[in-house]
């Protein structure tokens, strides 16, 4: 592994990092103006940074083995790259000066597992610059400003989420948000139980181009046809039913999502939010139409586990990981015979939470 005094012949000034998240429950809400429930995952991004002595920002990723620079007028670069370009650039749009920068990344969140590995980088990279710069921001400012470099330079339509859970949240405990706002609660995870997510094998992307900004759209028309802001403002199932298909079955998800949250919240038994979990992957499948039949396996041979609360889909969809409520200290047993069945089902999955030392 290149270090930063390899790659750049210097020491770096500043360090940062921040982390993956899993969302438990309220998938495809936080454009809608919902309520969602991620936690922070162990795996980490870092970004070390220094200044850069010949006027021209240089990034460096380790596990890409890639370095690019920018130099005066660049057009957006893609790739990693179009990330830590987006962060400096909103930077500078709001009135502060960032000279040419030194960045480099390494991370151990998954890529292409709907982990938010990008929000991870977002969040990090500003961390970092805030501590180099001396930046008056603070954690949820940082936040937004992640969200609007993966819009602008990244190409995805993004909600706030992954860069709140990204800034905010702990592995330790439940974020919930209401991405309206901002409004937000740290709560405990149910009583006796604990979380395990396992990588479906499936890489997804959610750039431009994917089912997911398309998504998006539709749930913005649904809401222009019923009338409302945002679908937030639809409290019950019933009401999405006169608009036209797939757009009611786009709402009927993230109405019946949103009730999901709030159910969840109330600190409901493991058992119970075990259910909520299994219910919004069938609403994921169904109604919003994300999942593919290898992540509809491994959920299947979850959810059919004793020791299982529930089992999901996480992330944005179109492939990667699984996230299930599983009993306090049978991780490693569910673990072992889950990969083994999916396994047998021709597929290969991975455990990437609790992380396999």
């Amino acid at each position: 592994m290149m270090n930063f005094q390899q790659i750049f012949g210097a020491s770096p000034e500043t360090e940062a990092s921040a982390p993956g998240r899993v969302n438990l429950l309220g998938e495809h809400t936080d454009y809608n103006d919902g309520f969602v429930l991620p936690t922070a995952i162990p795996q980490q991004t870092t970004v070390q940074l220094g200044f850069s002595k010949d006027g021209l920002h240089h990034f460096y990723s380790v596990e890409l083995d890639e370095r690019v620079t920018i130099s005066e007028g660049h057009h957006t670069p893609s790739g990693f790259a179009s990330y830590l370009f987006g962060c400096i650039r909103l930077l500078e749009r709001e009135g502060y000066t960032v000279p040419p920068v030194n960045v480099h990344v390494t991370s151990s969140v998954p890529i292409g597992c709907g982990l938010s590995s990008s929000a991870a980088l977002e969040v990090a990279t500003l961390r970092g610059l805030r501590s180099l710069l001396s930046l008056p921001l603070d954690d949820v400012q940082i936040a937004q400003l992640g969200q609007q470099a993966e819009i602008q330079y990244a190409g995805l339509n993004c909600g706030i989420m992954d860069q709140m859970a990204a800034s905010l949240a702990d592995t330790h405990s439940m974020l919930f948000l209401d991405t309206r706002t901002l409004e937000r609660r740290v709560l405990p995870f149910p009583a006796e139980a604990e979380i395990l997510v396992i990588d479906s094998g499936v890489h997804h992307s959610l750039a431009a181009g994917s089912g997911y900004n398309q998504r998006r759209a539709e749930c913005e028309e649904a809401a222009r046809l019923l009338g409302v802001k945002a679908l937030r403002d639809i409290t019950h199932p019933q009401a999405v039913e006169s608009i036209p298909e797939p757009l009611r079955k786009r709402s009927r998800h993230v109405v019946t999502e949103d009730n999901r949250v709030l159910e969840a919240i109330q600190g409901v038994s493991a058992k119970r939010f075990g259910e909520l979990m299994n219910a919004s992957h069938t609403s994921q499948r169904d109604d919003y139409e994300v999942s593919v039949p290898e992540v509809d396996r491994l959920v299947a041979i979850l959810q059919e586990t004793p020791g299982v609360f529930g089992a999901r889909l996480t992330g944005g969809g179109f492939g990667g990981a699984c996230v299930a409520l599983v009993e306090v200290g049978k991780v490693d047993g569910i673990s072992r015979e889950v990969i083994e069945r999916y396994g047998r089902s021709g597929f290969t999955g991975r455990i990437l939470v609790p992380e396999v030392s």
